[in-house]
């Protein structure tokens, strides 16, 4: 069973639950912000997920369930646990890890293209990754490199897009996940402070998900598939 680990109601799994359930994987969906409790072991599980929310890795005093993820995590790492950061997850791994989270050079709201670096192209979860095709952001953050971690994407605006931290700890900025459903549902929750007087690009970003939904999914699906090998190596 592969566990996921969410924060709020709204940061839902999106297509990377649509593509477990295709694909056959029983997974547990556990919400921390509802006040759902972490497993003790991470080793009960094939591999664990963190998603996005908009709390950064630092506010332990204001959401009482970082500091015990924070631990839960450094548990995944010691065990060696495939694990994947999305967004703040890939923060939350770089906390784990001993690296800071920054604020990003660039607040990135929307599409925006990343290139793989040299030891990107190389990794298995980077197969057939298609630079081309942009891919959905939502963040103002940035995770830092940790000792022995692996940069394996970047971007003008945000240089530290993925990475590698262990043999099989992984974390990127980017949100594949997302779904027509998610982006309304996070401009109606968000772009009142993220995106002040910006209702134009709300829109624009929903119309460019139209645009580019066929070839995004089918980047989301790849990745998919590439971290499914790297648990079953």
């Amino acid at each position: 069973m592969i566990l996921i680990i969410k924060h709020i109601d709204i940061e839902g799994p999106g297509t990377l639950g649509d593509f477990l359930k295709k694909r056959g994987e029983s997974f547990r969906v556990i919400e921390l912000g509802a006040g759902e409790s972490l497993p003790k072991d991470p080793q009960a599980f094939k591999a664990v997920v963190v998603l996005g929310g908009p709390m950064n890795v630092d506010e332990e005093s204001k959401y009482s369930f970082l500091k015990p993820e924070n631990e839960f995590i450094q548990k995944v790492l010691k065990a060696q646990v495939p694990y994947l950061g999305i967004c703040l997850g890939s923060q939350l791994l770089a906390k784990a890890a001993g690296a800071k989270v920054v604020k990003s050079p660039v607040k990135e709201i929307g599409w925006y293209h990343v290139q793989l670096t040299p030891a990107g192209q190389k990794d298995p979860l980077f197969k057939d990754f298609k630079a081309q095709d942009p891919i959905y952001h939502w963040h103002g953050d940035m995770f830092q490199i940790p000792a022995g971690g692996e940069l394996l994407a970047t971007a003008p605006g945000c240089p530290h897009q993925a990475m590698r931290v262990g043999p099989c700890a992984y974390g990127w900025q980017f949100h594949v996940e997302v779904t027509d459903k998610s982006i309304k549902e996070w401009c109606e929750e968000y772009c009142a402070t993220d995106l002040p007087g910006r209702a134009d690009h709300a829109k624009s970003m929903m119309d460019d998900y139209w645009t580019h939904k066929n070839a995004f999914d089918a980047q989301a699906e790849n990745l998919y598939e590439n971290f499914l090998r790297i648990i079953y190596a």
